[in-house]
């Protein structure tokens, strides 16, 4: 971990507990920090503001006020006085002060909730937990830290499991297990059960990706996402489904609508334009997709069951959005059945939402939106690059953050026609979401509002949310070992990437282990 300029660090996927000390150089926003601390998981750092400057010039021997006491966090950049006199010479507060006014700030700026909800609350994460998985837990977060050994556990398990090498039980007890429901359907019941009894909900995601190919591998999936709808209305505790249009649908037919549709005027209307371009077998070919499709919608809206559309690629997206917007026009009438996936990494998500809300408002229907930031980042941009267009990929983190926030209060404030799933492992957006109903005085259960979670991550925002009230899920897949893969190398590449998520996961594993006594 590290601000902008600084040398890294150690965090807590190198063992480093509470209270830990940590020499740390750099400057995050224009300061420079001379020493770090861990907190609960969360490296702080305390350091003097202004003080490159002053360093420079020499100015802090006679105009002290050019440097003042901050502290900051790797969770969200914090850089606020803790002393209100100016320091007089460029030595760092002492350690004691630092972790004092570090604990005390940590999230005052986010944690505007009740104070019933807290996410720092690892007895409420982790009551559904034995001692036994906990540690299991721990183990597995360390050892996706180590980018060296995921890099080669990604490159490796495909392979091994294609080539029939007896590895699946090793996979089946460690991430499967973490990530995953099960194999089958009826694997996934213990699992719901158990979340059900600490009032979170699932979301069941038939994890197997990109379908099998020809009109008859097309026909056998969109089958298993409608057995997955009939089995969810069974249970008391699954509301909602996932489905991937890729999987009902040839990804070359998606491309080519989407090239056809071009990127100016309305959605639409480039779509009937671009229908035209299509070969006459083509266009039976994409009316047996839209088929599918209002089959799987009809069985979940007559089961009052929701069906979220997982987003895609950039340049399969549009006929994706065409389709979602369609189902919704058809079957968002009187509850809300059909939701698109806005992925807020692209800079243009924000402006689709409130265009898709214009959408719903002149065709009379409730638009479910899934709020993600989004899942094909590295993918995206390294496509852009290849093929010399403009990434579709914000700029930065920053601006990625600023687009779901306003996301999220754009939705909350039209939930009269928006129905929004808060799906983040963000503790700032999902806190947000709660203060924006909380001042809107709308309840917590709002019927359109829900918030979600991947299962096996960031258990210490979804159990929290629970016990405060909130409508909230876990986002379970399920499948064969063999099928899963795909989603499962890609949560450990998450894990590993995301140093500071990997590091607050076991922060807060290791601080209820020690809570318990273990």
């Amino acid at each position: 971990m590290g601000g902008p300029g600084s040398r890294q660090i150690p965090d807590e996927g190198d063992g480093i507990g509470p209270d830990a000390y940590i020499p740390f150089g750099g400057r995050p926003a224009g300061a420079v920090i001379e020493d770090a601390i861990t907190d609960d998981g969360i490296v702080l750092g305390g350091g003097v503001a202004g003080a490159k400057e002053c360093q420079q010039t020499d100015r802090w021997k006679t105009d002290p006020c050019q440097a003042k006491i901050v502290v900051f966090s790797h969770v969200k950049l914090l850089v606020m006085e803790i002393k209100e006199s100016p320091v007089t010479d460029l030595t760092v507060p002492d350690k004691n002060l630092v972790l004092t006014f570090a604990r005390k700030i940590r999230f005052d700026s986010m944690n505007t909730a009740p104070g019933s909800l807290s996410f720092d609350n690892t007895e409420n994460a982790f009551e559904y937990k034995s001692d036994k998985e906990l540690k299991k837990a721990a183990f597995l977060f360390s050892s996706m830290g180590y980018s060296s050994l995921v890099k080669m556990g990604t490159r490796l398990t495909p392979w091994m499991i294609r080539s029939g090498l007896p590895v699946k039980g090793l996979i089946r007890d460690t991430i499967f297990s973490q990530f995953v429901g099960g194999e089958t359907l009826a694997q996934t019941a213990s699992v719901a059960r158990k979340l059900g009894e600490y009032h979170v909900q699932v979301i069941l995601d038939y994890g197997v990706e990109g379908g099998e190919e020809g009109e008859e591998g097309y026909d056998h999936a969109c089958g298993e996402f409608i057995r997955v709808i009939e089995y969810a209305a069974t249970q008391p505790n699954i509301p909602l489904m996932s489905i991937k249009v890729t999987g009902i649908a040839r990804f070359g037919l998606l491309e080519k609508l989407d090239h056809s549709m071009g990127e100016s005027g309305p959605l639409m209307i480039r779509y009937a334009a671009a229908l035209e371009s299509l070969t006459q077998a083509e266009k039976e070919e994409w009316q047996r997709v839209h088929e599918r499709m209002q089959r799987i919608c009809r069985s979940a809206e007559s089961k009052k069951v929701g069906v979220l559309v997982d987003a895609e690629e950039t340049w399969i997206q549009d006929p994706v959005d065409v389709l979602t917007i369609l189902m919704m026009e058809g079957f968002n009438k009187g509850q809300v059945t059909v939701y698109n996936t806005i992925q807020l990494y692209r800079h243009d998500r924000l402006v689709f939402l409130k265009d898709s809300y214009e959408a719903a408002v002149q065709r009379d229907f409730i638009l479910g939106a899934k709020l993600v930031r989004g899942a094909y980042m590295e993918k995206e941009r390294k496509r852009a690059l290849a093929e010399k267009y403009a990434s579709p990929i914000q700029p930065d983190k920053d601006a990625t953050d600023r687009d779901y926030n306003a996301a999220l209060e754009f939705s909350i404030d039209h939930l009269d026609r928006i129905a929004v799933i808060v799906a983040s492992h963000n503790e700032y957006s999902n806190l947000y979401a709660v203060q924006l109903l909380q001042q809107k005085g709308q309840p917590l259960n709002h019927a359109h509002i829900h918030f979600s979670q991947l299962y096996g991550m960031s258990d210490n925002i979804t159990f929290n949310l629970a016990k405060a009230g909130c409508p909230v899920s876990k986002y379970l897949p399920f499948g064969p070992i063999k099928d899963v893969i795909p989603y499962l190398m890609r949560r450990a590449q998450e894990n590993s990437s995301m140093s500071g998520q990997t590091g607050r996961e076991l922060g807060l594993i290791r601080k209820e282990l020690k809570r318990r006594g273990g």
